[in-house]
């Protein structure tokens, strides 16, 4: 039985796809005891983060050959290289090659980077997963890449161009994976939303989606990832609005509230078009919840730009904010605008911070008395259809069960729930 490789995995729910897909062909390529860091290259803090787990990973695990891969070691693969603690760096496109990972037992101690052009890839094959384990949830990844070029993003770089996964690649894996025993699927990519652009004959995430709960009755629940609103087609619009099987949670990537900083993003959307989405899903899907990313202090933001995207929260109704400090990225033209200063970065973070505990609080405490049914997570806990997380008053079954729950008073950031 060959050594089962340790994967130490950063940064998206992509990488947490293709771990799982590395750890098969590594196992399949019997290449040893080894350890993958699958990095993320999405702020600098990410990328420090990665580095420090190569050297974590050598120091815990000093008989094992180290071997680095993920958007950080695509976008800096000198960087890597250079650390005695990496073994092998793999970029983004060989990490998925099979025949890389059976080359691994040949190689020499020179052989250190396989990294080419990620540029050069004009195909996404999809990740034949079978499982995840006692996850409550499976993802099923269904694009890579991104033809956008906002001006403070690194990832293209280590992504590449965006590729989409046939549709029926992508129900057939959903298929496989609901057989399994997972009765929640997550959609995730890079950009999904630029979903079957470069399919023949073209395709949307809509269609897609359609394909998905047409094709495998028996999914519970499909969740979709990060989303960019402005690419929303109106079959998808139509699904997440009409369809009890599509969860009432989206997460949108709209980076700021005020248009001037969009338009110097190079966002597609205005602070009046996300406003509106939210609005329109909510008026024909009153138990909708919204979650975004939004970046403080980017360059050139004013105080009056930065209370935009304070405000934002109220504006939109967003009950799941993830605030970024913004970080630049060398090779991209945001950091060669004026910057912020730091200080002001980090105080704007952290108001947007308090104004989205505030507000998830307000929306977890307006749940207490309704009754929901849940996916089961490990720890005792229960995730809602709308992204909220309870926490069990007694055991409920085991992780991927569903549970009816009557929800009470709110525990921090969970809200405490009964089964019934």
């Amino acid at each position: 039985m060959p050594d089962a490789p340790i994967i130490v995995t950063h940064g998206c729910r992509l990488n947490a796809v293709e771990s799982e897909a590395m750890r098969r062909m590594a196992t399949d390529a019997n290449v040893g005891d080894v350890v993958i860091v699958n990095t993320c290259a999405v702020t600098n803090e990410a990328a420090r983060t990665s580095r420090q787990s190569v050297r974590r990973a050598k120091r815990d695990h000093p008989g094992a050959r180290v071997i680095v891969t993920g958007c950080a070691a695509q976008t800096a693969p000198d960087v890597f290289a250079r650390m005695p603690e990496a073994d092998v760096v793999l970029g983004n496109s060989e990490k998925l090659n099979a025949d890389e990972w059976r080359a691994l037992e040949h190689a020499s101690a020179d052989d250190v980077m396989r990294v080419n052009d990620i540029m050069s890839a004009r195909e996404t094959a999809p990740q034949m997963i079978d499982g995840y384990g006692d996850r409550a949830r499976a993802f099923l990844q269904v694009q890579n890449g991104c033809d956008h070029r906002c001006t403070f993003c690194i990832i293209p770089y280590g992504r590449g161009q965006s590729r989409s996964t046939p549709v029926a690649n992508v129900v057939d894996q959903a298929r496989r994976l609901v057989d399994n025993g997972h009765r929640e699927l997550v959609v995730t990519g890079v950009d999904i939303t630029s979903y079957g652009a470069d399919l023949k004959p073209k395709a949307t995430l809509g269609t897609l989606v359609d394909a998905i709960l047409d094709g495998v009755p028996d999914l519970f629940r499909l969740r979709l990832s990060s989303i960019d609103g402005a690419e929303i087609d109106d079959r998808l619009l139509e699904r997440i609005c009409g369809d009890r099987r599509v969860a009432p949670y989206l997460h949108l990537s709209l980076q700021a509230g005020d248009n001037m900083v969009l338009k110097r993003m190079k966002r597609r959307h205005t602070r009046e078009q996300a406003i509106e989405l939210c609005r329109t899903i909510r008026r024909r899907r009153p138990e909708a919840a919204f979650g975004a990313d939004i970046i403080a202090g980017f360059p050139t933001e004013t105080e009056e730009m930065f209370e935009q995207s304070l405000k934002l929260i109220d504006d939109a109704g967003l009950q799941f904010v993830h605030v970024f400090p913004f970080s630049p990225r060398e090779g991209t033209p945001a950091a060669r605008m004026p910057q912020t200063p730091r200080p002001i970065v980090k105080e704007r973070a952290q108001r947007l911070r308090d104004k989205a505990e505030s507000r998830l609080h307000a929306f977890l405490d307006g749940l207490e008395g309704r009754e929901e049914i849940a996916v089961i997570e490990s720890g005792g806990r229960a995730r809602l259809g709308n992204f909220a997380v309870a926490k069990l008053a007694r055991r409920a079954g085991a992780a991927g069960d569903t549970v009816k729950l009557r929800l009470g008073a709110r525990d921090g950031d969970t809200v405490v729930a009964i089964p019934v």
